[in-house]
């Protein structure tokens, strides 16, 4: 079977994105950068939902992001991406396919690999459909210390208890503390 990771960065109220889909409170310093780039290497497919998809696609593949963080970008644009959405009908982002059938038994299908890696970024809708449906094997968050007075809570739509055991953390020199979990 192959593994599914969640990763995201929240604020210390729970939100993972701000009004108007904003995610400009995220510090993404030299570590933080570090870490994204470590992760890059692993070679995840990477999942997304319609929106985070084309928050991604509007950055990573441009000068801007090749500038800034070059070894993220570039394995961002290298990696195999999966963008779930029954309304996008095309993508222009180098190795991406789109995926509009049945989320759940689509990442069925894909974790019947046994080499198979995937990480959804971002995506909370995603994230919380495939908690409920026991399918993520591990959740990695990013805590930004700061608070928002409104945003999109993490695990949005999430009908069921989710519990969890801290299985590693790491702290930041700019305040961000990465938890890493496991289900129960």
């Amino acid at each position: 079977m192959g593994k599914l990771i969640a990763y995201n960065f929240i604020t210390l109220n729970g939100y993972y994105k701000g009004p108007d889909n904003d995610i400009s409170w995220h510090r993404h310093g030299e570590e933080e950068s570090g870490f994204a780039s470590e992760n890059m290497e692993a070679k995840a497919t990477l999942l997304f939902g319609r929106v985070t998809y084309e928050m991604m696609a509007s950055f990573w593949p441009t000068p801007m992001a090749l500038e800034q963080m070059p070894d993220v970008a570039k394995g961002m644009n290298e990696s195999e991406k999966i963008v779930f959405s029954s309304t996008l009908e095309s993508v222009d982002w180098e190795n991406t396919t789109i995926i509009q059938s049945d989320l759940v038994e689509a990442v069925r299908e894909l974790k019947s690999d046994p080499d198979r890696v995937m990480t959804i970024l971002g995506s909370g809708s995603i994230i919380a459909q495939l908690a409920e449906a026991g399918l993520i094997d591990e959740y990695q968050y990013m805590i930004d210390p700061v608070a928002l007075g409104s945003g999109t809570p993490s695990f949005q739509g999430l009908t069921r208890k989710l519990d969890l055991k801290l299985t590693d953390s790491r702290i930041f020199k700019s305040g961000v503390v990465l938890l890493t979990y496991e289900p129960l």
